[in-house]
């Protein structure tokens, strides 16, 4: 099984959204119970390109929370890039 790491810009995204979205306190553990099936089935999300080649997604606790991640076979890794909001025009997910 895959070991499931949150790169550090990753991780000051999820603050971030947290303080500008006032998302609730139990954040942190809502998304890992998101990233948890990654364990199972680190192509999971579908994959991006562009800018973002090489690196799929899922769906956060909420619709508009896109979790980028990176998945590593050789080192069995799954590594998550950014968190970020799926409504923004720059957001991994659009054109």
């Amino acid at each position: 099984m895959p070991e499931i790491r949150v790169a550090a810009a990753a991780a000051e995204d999820l603050r971030e959204l947290i303080l500008t979205h006032e998302l609730p306190p139990d954040t942190p553990q809502r998304v890992a119970g998101r990233l948890s099936p990654l364990r199972r089935f680190p192509k999971l999300g579908p994959a991006l390109d562009g800018r973002w080649a090489g690196t799929r997604y899922v769906l956060g606790p909420w619709s508009w929370l896109v979790i980028v991640y990176e998945y590593d076979a050789s080192a069995d890794v799954v590594t998550v890039l950014t968190m970020r909001d799926a409504r923004r025009v720059d957001a991994p997910t659009s054109s």
